[in-house]
């Protein structure tokens, strides 16, 4: 396995497949000069960008600011799975855990939200690979079959069209020899290129007059007058109201990081696929596939028949979103070796991509809304590694907080409660490395390892 693995990862980019494009946008110019706005949004990514949008399409003489520190989709919105689902509190499961009192109106929202998301991507003609072939969860494990079929009556219960497949049953979707069982839940769920969907959300903000300027970094955020002024290298904003969308970034205020922690996901990307190849693993509905790996792999194919096979998470002390670990052929060698694992029949396919960037993890796993400043500042954030379509969710609700909560679901108690704060460094960094070692031995060495899971889970942190 070790050669094998070897020579895949021989030949790999060290960097983000998605935007590795000669059809790449220019970047902004950063803003140079003092500006006034209504709204503010600092980040690029899907959150800022959907904010952006909605913020004009609700009120066209809404003057609105966007600023980026580095370039659209550079961060987590341009290096993610892709895989687009109704879920906007990290599945059903989770949902049913933090917020059961709400998951019926949740899960209808969530539909909403992923209708909408089609409909503005079909509308503006955004070019961005979208298929809608569903998504799949398998389990590797008999003993994970029984927690399947839960999951697959959860998904009946609040109307998805969701279907449970045995072992003969699923292998007609995709055939690898550890997989055991699959729920797929086949409708208004599928996969897109994050870095084009991005792209085009950039257009489509500038489109409706937002300002955009990128290579423009907050430098700090006070109050002055009423009004919220940020400052930049080049030049400033006074606002009424800024949305930080920064994610695991975390910038704009220095509590943000109480509750969200910066954790690495690491990806690889295959050279494309023969029709051999893509016919040795029988993928012909193409869904987004999440297995049920104590260290979940996650992956789906590419326009060209690559597949994208991520799922190992790391932290760093303090934070650090770039470690020069993760710059290193070795890093990727245990995710290499879980692909080959899943699919045996693909000896001798090479990687072209390998990259990690940090995600926005929170002890909910999904949005929420910290708010400053007397509700002025309102920071969305934690989607957890779910946030393609969340992220549209996390922006609309986080307008609306803005302007006063409005909206029924602004009211909900996914709206108004925080999750827990999580403990500071060097605690953080001790915990972090403790659980990601069980969850890298788990399945092979059990032992104390899954008693420890088991107590991180009912800190918050649900790992299973």
């Amino acid at each position: 396995m070790r050669t094998m693995v070897s020579k895949a990862l021989a030949d790999v980019k060290m960097e983000p497949f998605w935007p590795d494009r000669p059809d790449r946008p220019e970047t902004l110019p950063p803003l140079t000069a003092p500006r006034k706005a209504d709204l503010l949004v600092v980040g690029g990514g899907f959150t800022g960008l959907w904010a952006a949008i909605q913020a004009r399409q609700a009120k066209p003489d809404c003057a609105v600011i966007l600023i980026e520190k580095s370039s659209a989709a550079s961060g987590a919105s341009g290096r993610n799975g892709g895989v687009a689902s109704t879920s906007v509190m990290h599945g059903l499961s989770n949902a049913a855990r933090i917020f059961p009192k709400d998951i019926a109106a949740l899960e209808v929202l969530g539909q909403e939200n992923m209708r909408g998301f089609m409909q503005v991507i079909a509308e503006n003609g955004i070019d961005c690979h979208a298929e809608w072939g569903g998504e799949l969860n398998v389990a590797i494990e008999d003993s994970q079959i029984d927690s399947l079929r839960e999951e697959h009556d959860l998904h009946l219960k609040y109307g998805h069209n969701a279907v449970f497949l045995d072992r003969d049953a699923l292998a007609g979707h995709i055939r690898s020899p550890r997989y055991k069982a699959g729920v797929w839940t086949k409708d208004v769920a599928g996969t897109v290129h994050p870095a084009l969907l991005a792209w085009g959300l950039k257009r489509l903000a500038l489109t409706l007059g937002v300002e955009i300027y990128e290579t423009t970094p907050l430098l700090s955020l006070e109050e002055t007058a009423g009004k919220m002024r940020v400052t930049t290298p080049h030049g400033s904003v006074v606002a009424d109201r800024v949305l930080l969308a920064t994610n695991a970034f975390m910038a704009g205020h220095r509590h943000i990081k109480r509750r969200i922690v910066p954790i690495r996901d690491r990806v690889l990307a295959t050279e494309p696929l023969s029709d051999a190849q893509m016919a040795a693993i029988g993928w012909g509905n193409r869904q987004g596939i999440y297995d049920m790996r104590t260290q979940m792999n996650y992956m789906r194919l590419t326009k060209d028949n690559r597949i994208i096979f991520g799922g190992r998470l790391a932290y760093a002390f303090n934070g650090d979103t770039s470690p020069d670990v993760d710059r290193e052929h070795a890093t990727y060698a245990p995710l290499a070796e879980a692909f080959f694992d899943t699919f045996p029949q693909l000896e001798g396919l090479a990687f072209s991509h390998a990259w990690s960037g940090a995600i926005d993890l929170s002890t909910r796993m999904a949005v929420h809304f910290q708010r400053y400043h007397g509700g002025k500042v309102v920071y969305a954030g934690g989607y957890s590694g779910f946030g393609v379509t969340a992220s549209r969710f996390g922006a609309r609700v986080a307008l609306d907080i803005l302007n006063g909560s409005t909206l029924p679901e602004s009211r909900l108690e996914f709206a108004t409660q925080l999750p827990s704060i999580v403990p500071p460094e060097p605690f953080r960094w001790l915990g972090a490395q403790i659980t990601m070692n069980a969850l890298d031995t788990a399945d092979q060495k059990g032992g104390w390892r899954l008693p420890w899971l088991k107590f991180v889970s009912a800190l918050g942190f649900p790992l299973h």
